[in-house]
């Protein structure tokens, strides 16, 4: 994962505790939940909205996810998603992202995903969305 990061978005979470497990620790899955939702508010906080997108024929998809779990979250622990984006090549989008926990910051979670648009599922260079994402 990369390192040195500026990260250009936050969002805060709470664990809720049907998200853990029998060990009573977060069910490795939800890690994906909260680092797409962290995604979406990213794009959103740019202009970038999913459904508009959707409506002119263009989806954004996760091409390849990389997770390093780094240490467990528990019922009602408070953390943060840290992201940052990045263009790779002339097609693809990266996020890395980062899941740390609010009370000691301790790292959580180290994320890369990557992901490419369609349009009417074909492969495209998504200008508009570089343009928005200032990755131009």
């Amino acid at each position: 994962m990369t390192e040195n990061k500026e990260y250009t978005h936050a969002i805060e979470f709470g664990v809720r505790d049907y998200e853990c497990d029998i060990q009573g620790v977060v069910n490795n899955a939800n890690y994906q939940h909260y680092l797409e939702h962290a995604r979406h508010e990213f794009l959103i906080s740019r202009g970038i909205s999913f459904s508009a997108l959707h409506n002119e024929g263009i989806d954004l998809i996760v091409s390849r996810i990389e997770i390093n779990y780094k240490y467990p979250l528990r019922s009602h622990d408070k953390f943060v998603v840290k992201s940052v984006i990045q263009k790779e090549g002339n097609v693809k989008l990266v996020f890395i992202q980062d899941i740390y926990r609010q009370t000691d910051e301790k790292l959580i979670v180290q994320a890369k995903v990557t992901c490419a648009a369609v349009k009417n599922g074909k492969p495209i260079r998504p200008e508009a969305i570089f343009e928005k994402l200032k990755l131009t």
